[in-house]
């Protein structure tokens, strides 16, 4: 596979990882499907850092549009083209290793609930790994099913950063390629049949 085709396709693999990064960010900042905690501030820390929004949403999708280009006939399909892209990847990997760093730090720290009489993250410090023992989930009075909420969307943006940062890796190597020998990205039309 040519190098312009290859980045059309890691670009068009990128952008529905991009849009599941941002929905899950979103969607944590609505515990329980409550607006309440919002308004409240009662949102676990990590979710006020929007690694799925800004890394693996705004950086990776600046990146996919990018690597998108090279794989256009007459835009950026050319050796300077191809090298730019390795930057505009390693943005993407940068984006991706934002979100999955808050994700995992998320995950680790647990969600902020309403346990014991006041609003706390009841796992933070403990010296008992929470997601092990889901007895202790039952710890978290409100918003409803918090612990579950948090450790489904915190893993799905984990999953999707991880992917997101090898297509980007790909595609640094696949721009390394293109920008030593070319996008090899003409059209049919220009190719010289051959005499029989």
């Amino acid at each position: 596979m040519c190098t312009a085709k290859c980045s059309k396709c890691i670009a068009f693999s990128l952008y529905p990882f991009v849009f599941i990064s941002i929905l899950c960010n979103i969607v944590l900042f609505f515990p329980a499907g409550s607006v309440k905690y919002a308004q409240e501030g009662h949102i676990t820390e990590e979710v006020k850092y929007m690694g799925g929004l800004l890394g693996g949403g705004i950086m990776v999708l600046i990146s996919s549009i990018y690597i998108h280009f090279t794989g256009e006939n007459g835009c950026c399909g050319n050796h300077f083209g191809m090298f730019l892209s390795i930057a505009f990847a390693a943005v993407g990997v940068a984006g991706a290793l934002y979100s999955f760093t808050v994700a995992m730090v998320g995950l680790n720290s647990g969600p902020l609930c309403y346990a014991e009489d006041k609003w706390t993250t009841p796992f933070k410090h403990s010296n008992t790994s929470y997601l092990a023992d889901a007895s202790l989930w039952k710890n978290c009075v409100e918003p409803k099913n918090v612990v579950q909420f948090n450790v489904g969307l915190f893993l799905t943006l984990m999953a999707t950063s991880c992917l997101q940062a090898l297509l980007c890796a790909v595609q640094m190597i696949n721009g390394l390629a293109g920008c030593l020998f070319g996008a090899c990205n003409k059209n049919k039309q220009n190719e010289v049949p051959l005499s029989s």
